[in-house]
């Protein structure tokens, strides 16, 4: 039952007058939150630009409340989504990853039984630099002996990019970054750090010896001044490249796209990040990009159902958010996430990580 909405002492035809316009019954609600008249979301830093780009054109075509959208990062709006059911907590989850078993199983622990997992398209972990900088050339293993910090089981001693491969330009090692609440440094760990961990033999045996150590080897980053942490606000990582322009940085290929005047795009592996590239999955560090919905919202917090429905039409082939980085899903898996949305169906967990 969605406590937090529902009146107190009103009949079933005023109780679903209330579920409709909730904010005419604010004075109503129980306590826990109170009624709420917008849509809430919170998460991912890189589906934040999207996100508020649909919640413009929802409110202009229902009339509703802009929706509010905090950028809290994926790991830190999961662990608000799966607070509970009601008005203080979050109607969506924002994601730049997929929902883990563990957060799926808090969210249900905590009476967030029916989540509608939603990919509204693919994105791209990025490493880019000034449009002035030494133009770097990396490969998945460049990265891996200048960030983790105990690289092949071994203190990171390597001061230069040169320090770590010689091809390199001698520049000091500097990368700006998420924060380790950020989808996109998770992903960044899968898919670029843990692939050049990797590439040593010994590593790659040593993850089906001992799954743990080989986590704890090829995904510790070292700290600052090699990896500094900028917080949520990936456009911080940009104006930190424009003054130090032998520095990199990490964001989603949406961020990279939108400030070309600014940056440049750094190759991985002889792959630019570009929107082809990524959408044919040639670039290693493509991934997909989520919404997560609480179906016990659904019909109670005002046009949820037409904020889902907006950004699927926003996030289709032709659609609006292309222009703004958004790279489209492959067909079959966008007809699964339109019938998702459109049903509101939830998903089954028992194939989660």
């Amino acid at each position: 039952m969605f406590k937090t909405f529902a009146p107190k002492m009103l009949g079933v035809a005023g109780a679903a007058t209330c579920a409709l316009a909730l904010s005419a019954c604010q004075d109503q609600a129980s306590s826990g939150g109170g009624a709420r008249d917008y849509i809430s979301a919170v998460g991912s830093s890189t589906v934040y630009p999207f996100a508020t780009a649909v919640g413009e054109k929802f409110a202009e075509a229902t009339g509703n409340k802009t929706p509010k959208i905090d950028s809290t990062g994926t790991g830190g709006g999961f662990e608000r989504f799966c607070a509970g059911v009601g008005g203080d907590t979050p109607d969506i989850a924002n994601a730049s990853r997929r929902i883990k078993k563990k957060e799926f199983d808090t969210c249900v622990a905590n009476g967030v039984k029916d989540i509608v997992e939603i990919q509204i398209g693919i994105d791209g972990i990025a490493l880019g630099e000034a449009t002035r900088g030494p133009g770097f050339k990396l490969t998945e293993e460049d990265v891996y002996k200048a960030l983790a910090a105990n690289p092949y089981g071994k203190p990171n001693t390597a001061k230069t990019w040169k320090d770590v491969n010689p091809a390199l330009p001698a520049v000091a090692i500097s990368v700006f970054g998420p924060p380790s609440t950020s989808g996109t440094y998770d992903a960044f760990k899968e898919l670029i750090l843990g692939r050049g961990c990797d590439a040593n033999p010994e590593m790659k045996a040593l993850k089906a010896s001992n799954a743990d150590e080989h986590e704890a080897t090829c995904t510790t980053l070292r700290g600052s001044p090699y990896y500094v942490e900028q917080g949520e606000n990936d456009n911080l990582i940009i104006s930190k490249l424009d003054k130090n322009p032998t520095s990199l940085g990490i964001f989603g290929f949406s961020y990279l796209d939108a400030n070309k005047d600014k940056i440049k795009a750094v190759p991985i592996q002889g792959v630019a990040p570009t929107y082809a590239a990524i959408a044919d999955g040639s670039y290693p560090g493509s991934r997909p990009l989520f919404i997560y919905v609480k179906k016990a919202h659904v019909g109670v917090v005002p046009g949820l159902a037409e904020y889902v429905a907006e950004f699927l039409k926003g996030a289709a082939d032709g659609g609006y958010l292309n222009a703004k980085g958004l790279i489209v899903s492959p067909k079959a898996i966008a007809d699964k996430a339109r019938a998702a949305g459109t049903a509101m169906t939830p998903l089954d967990g028992s194939e989660l990580k």
